[in-house]
């Protein structure tokens, strides 16, 4: 069967998986979704045994149609290689008593390499599949990990740029170096004056600007998107959640058919949406637990059924949640809309217009499988050092939310299922954070002193993506104000202003 997709503010037309990875975003500015979510077509016991590759190709090919066996199987072997340091891809680790999903073995050392490590790869093979002759032009706004992940991925990668857009003061200092630093000619990194909302506001006005994309069509070029708006990142982070239960199996953590819970920490939705899309496809999970830092606006929306970004922007310590416009919320939104796009695009109107929206009574019901939690920054300091006090572990400030939500959540719910959280990133990305949770004393060592003294707190080698920027060149300086985008993107592409 094929699947195709379809926009989440217009029903009226479908495309294939291949088109909607090469789109990235609909013409309408709405996000392709698959017009049914399909069921895993192989049991648990088959999948326990699995490698993380052959797991991936289960669940990607019933997403993925129009892909043949050979094409997506090389995109999997691709991107799942040694550029990850441990063969398994996705460690399973027990701290205390929960699960803790390990996703930040990859190149950049986050979570995002498990998606945009395949990315590029799908996107290219989609390109030939429907006889693409322009250059692609990836552009993408990051709150600090997709850009370091997405570059990584597309660097050098024939037929291809990519422009990544980060605010100035929202990132971690290793992330901005991991990104300024970065290699290959057809890679452009831009700090913008102001949040992430703005890059990604900025991003999403570039898509839908139809004049812009005839002056690029002239010159040979094309958009598309690494950030999760486009559905090639969402379904490999599918996975994942298939690949962790299999294995909490295969341990005997779990008994088969027995539910677990999911605790995601969580800023544009992607990542706890796949955790909801593994659901819908047959994993048992029970609760999908969504959980934020200062930036509540999904804990408020889960509790009230409103979503109101109008409110104070916070800077915090776990700078990749930092977000007050949830993209990948509005998949959800249509589909406890009923798949209604006429519904759903009213709602995003609301957002963009006024800011906020009301759901129904109807579909706050059908939002049973989720709660919503959040960690102060005091929280997320205590987590990170009551944790490496008890058991030694130590974890980043974002993994530290979601462990303190998850703590939160089963002490007051005394829901006693089995817990998975997602560990979004080394603790090397913010290691000025991680270690003064540990000892604010650290806080008089510059970052690289930090490194050092966290690999012998933590007992984990340094990562070679730390190494790499450790004394790298700076490589990319350019700025531009957040209404200044589309003229640094026309500049970067050589597209007269």
């Amino acid at each position: 069967m094929n699947l195709l997709y379809k926009s989440t503010r217009d029903a009226s037309k479908t495309v294939t998986a291949s088109e909607a990875v090469l789109k990235g975003l609909a013409e309408d500015g709405g996000l392709f979704v698959p017009t049914s979510i399909p069921k895993l077509d192989v049991t648990m016991d088959d999948l326990k045994d699995m490698s993380y590759q052959d797991t991936a190709y289960a669940v990607m090919k019933q997403f993925l149609t129009d892909y043949t066996e050979e094409e997506l199987r090389h995109c999997i072997n691709s991107a799942y290689d040694e550029k990850f340091d441990t063969e398994v891809i996705a460690p399973l680790v027990k701290v205390g008593d929960t699960y803790h999903l390990e996703l930040f073995h990859g190149a950049t050392i986050a979570f995002k390499d498990m998606a945009l490590s395949i990315l590029p790869h799908l996107l290219t093979t989609a390109a030939k599949k429907n006889h693409v002759t322009k250059d692609i032009v990836i552009l993408t706004a990051t709150s600090g990990d997709t850009g370091k992940a997405a570059l990584a991925g597309f660097a050098d990668v024939p037929g291809t740029k990519i422009i990544v857009f980060y605010p100035k003061d929202g990132v971690s200092r290793v992330q901005e170096l991991q990104m300024v630093t970065q290699k290959g000619k057809n890679t452009s990194v831009v700090a913008i004056h102001g949040n992430f909302d703005n890059a990604q506001s900025g991003v999403k006005a570039l898509f839908e600007d139809k004049e812009l994309e005839k002056e690029l069509c002239q010159a040979g070029y094309q958009f598309s998107s690494a950030n999760s708006i486009n559905i090639g990142r969402l379904v490999p982070q599918v996975v994942y959640y298939v690949y962790a239960y299999a294995k909490l199996l295969l341990n005997e953590e779990i008994e088969a058919g027995e539910q677990i819970n999911v605790t995601v920490p969580t800023g544009n939705f992607g990542n706890i949406l796949a955790a909801y899309y593994a659901k819908q496809m047959g994993v048992p999970i029970a609760k999908l637990i969504c959980a934020s830092n200062e930036n509540k606006v999904l804990f408020d929306f889960f509790r009230t059924g409103t979503y109101d970004r109008n409110r104070e922007f916070v800077l915090t310590s776990s700078p990749s949640m930092d977000i007050l416009i949830s993209s990948n919320l509005e998949r959800l939104i249509y589909a406890i809309a009923g798949n209604d796009a006429v519904k759903n695009a009213e709602f995003m109107n609301k957002l963009k217009t006024e800011g906020v929206y009301e759901i129904t009574p109807e579909m706050k019901e059908k939002l049973k499988d989720f709660e919503g939690g959040y960690a102060t920054e005091e929280e997320t300091k205590e987590t990170i050092s009551g944790t490496y006090r008890s058991t030694g572990y130590v974890m980043d400030t974002h993994t530290a939310v979601a462990a303190h939500v998850c703590r939160a959540y089963r002490e007051s719910s005394g829901d006693q299922r089995k817990q998975l959280v997602a560990s979004t990133a080394s603790p090397y990305k913010f290691a000025r954070s991680v270690m003064t949770a540990i000892d604010s004393s650290y806080d008089e060592l510059d970052e690289f002193a930090l490194i050092d003294e966290l690999e012998k707190v933590s007992g984990v080698e340094v990562p070679a993506a730390i190494e790499e920027i450790r004394n790298a060149e700076i490589l990319h300086t350019r700025e531009c104000d957040a209404d200044k985008m589309k003229e640094t993107v026309k500049e970067i592409l050589g597209v007269e202003v």
